[in-house]
């Protein structure tokens, strides 16, 4: 579907391009004093000196020789700050409660030593302790001590259906070695995929704008999309469009919740990708590979505390299949725990590297940074996670692709990681493969949607839930909520 023809950007669009351009200046040793202020600000909000930082930007803002472009970018770091308040909700009493829901007998210098070992992420905001909302259920993933004192009837966090050595790995595996092929046992998907605001979350009569992710076609992933409705007034994202979306509008009701909706059918092949170490070679001079070799500011940096890391990882090792295998473990290590919002944090990266725990797109962002700095191509992908009928699961999930030659562009789910057999083909399972059960919207990280979005996004780096916005400002996560439904049938392969 090709897109209408829209208006001239209005001064809020150009506000939203000037704080997008923001976002990416996070991060990066900018030059001049205005780039030098604004590195101090975000630094400040890192370390929780939210009053100083409000002050700075006060003091830049009232400046009128002040960049436009800057002042957005200042604009974003209040934003920022406001967001972090409502990722770090918890005080120490409360915190306390909701471990003690687990460990009922819970001893206060027990959680003063995990809390001083970083186990329980929290942030001083001007000198008062808060703790990540997700911090107390996090321990129990980042601490086996913690976990071991679990009382016996709390139920343990359940997986993710391929998360761990399933059927379906092996169908896949027996289906590659039988034809040759590297797309196998396809499913076809009916989904519907949809963002309720909240009743009067605006004005009553004001124009909603909803963007809601959708697939592109990806030779050998996903293939055959299927628009099945609505039937009108959808904005669907060109194929070009690298986080693609439906754009849909309504007025809002006053009283009533504001419903956007779409659905749509997909087939999805399964990967596996047979690769011979010994055949791998150096990256080619491939001027289509180069934006998948650089950094890409903020969240991928070539920091000195990446460059150490990699080098205590890698070794001497040369062979670029053997590079990423370490890589690859290494990050596997780090445990996954539930993630702050991505556009609170200043280098996603790095955050993944010290943090002690890091989600699925914070493990890859991390992977891909190490990747690039050893000059092995590697690119994002991301969207949800499903599977059949029966089982009822679906997830955000984030994952990515590196490129070995001569074989070319290889999947890696970091964050599935190894999985637990003696069979090197399973074990390695998602290092060069795919499951059929995932539908990637994504094909980068922090890209601009289309149509653009005329406010600063709720999430600036990912595309899974959606966005929102009226000509007020965005609507943040706590205003709508999001819905993933899938139908799953086998569908017979035409390869």
């Amino acid at each position: 579907m090709d897109l209408p023809v829209r208006k001239p950007r209005s001064s809020a669009s150009t506000f939203a391009r000037r704080a997008a351009t923001a976002c990416l200046l996070l991060g990066i040793a900018s030059a001049g004093a205005q780039g030098l202020a604004l590195d101090a600000v975000v630094t400040q909000i890192d370390h929780g000196d939210f009053a100083a930082a409000d002050a700075r930007i006060a003091t830049a803002i009232s400046d009128p020789a002040l960049s436009e472009d800057a002042r957005a970018a200042y604009a974003f770091q209040r934003e920022r700050m406001r967001r972090m308040r409502l990722d770090f909700t918890l005080d120490e009493t409360a915190a306390k409660a909701l471990v003690r829901k687990q460990i009922p007998d819970l001893r206060d210098d027990e959680f003063a030593r995990w809390d001083a070992a970083g186990l329980i992420e929290h942030l001083d905001i001007d000198g008062q302790r808060r703790y990540f909302k997700r911090a107390p259920s996090n321990l129990f993933r980042v601490s086996a001590e913690a976990k071991a004192r679990r009382a016996p009837n709390v139920p343990l966090p359940v997986d993710g259906p391929y998360e761990n050595l399933a059927p379906h790995h092996e169908e896949v595996i027996a289906a590659a070695k039988a034809s040759g092929a590297s797309s196998v046992v396809p499913r076809r998907v009916d989904v519907t995929q949809s963002i309720t605001v909240k009743p009067d979350a605006v004005p009553a009569g004001e124009l909603l704008q909803a963007w809601i992710p959708y697939p592109r076609a990806i030779p050998g992933q996903q293939e055959d999309i299927t628009w099945i409705g609505p039937n009108s007034g959808a904005v669907i994202a060109p194929e070009a469009a690298q986080q693609r979306t439906v754009h849909l509008q309504q007025k809002a009701v006053a009283g009533k919740p504001s419903r956007f909706e779409i659905r749509y059918a997909v087939t999805v092949y399964a990967r596996h990708i047979e690769i011979d170490p010994a055949k791998v070679l150096p990256t080619p001079p491939d001027a289509a590979l180069q934006p998948y070799l650089a950094e890409q500011p903020p969240h991928v940096v070539f920091t000195p505390a990446l460059r150490a890391f990699s080098q205590r990882v890698v070794g001497n090792e040369t062979n670029p299949y053997r590079i990423a295998q370490k890589l690859f473990d290494a990050v596997d290590q780090i445990p996954w725990a539930g993630a702050r919002e991505y556009s609170t944090i200043s280098n996603i990266s790095d955050y993944a590297l010290h943090a002690g725990h890091a989600d699925c797109g914070q493990q890859t962002l991390l992977l891909i940074a190490l990747l690039r700095l050893n000059g092995i191509p590697a690119r994002w992908q991301s969207g949800m996670v499903y599977s059949d009928d029966a089982v009822g699961y679906n997830n955000l999930h984030d994952w990515g692709a590196l490129y070995l030659t001569p074989y070319g562009w290889v999947p890696m789910d970091v964050t599935t990681g190894r999985l637990q057999s003696a069979d090197p083909a399973l074990r390695n399972f998602y290092f060069g493969g795919l499951d059929a059960y995932r539908i990637a919207f994504n094909d980068d990280f922090q890209q601009p949607f289309q149509p653009a979005k005329q406010h600063p996004r709720s999430d600036t780096v990912d595309s899974q839930r959606g966005e929102v916005e009226w000509s007020g400002g965005n609507l943040y996560f706590d205003q709508w909520n999001y819905d993933f439904q899938s139908h799953v049938v086998p569908a017979k392969s035409t390869r």
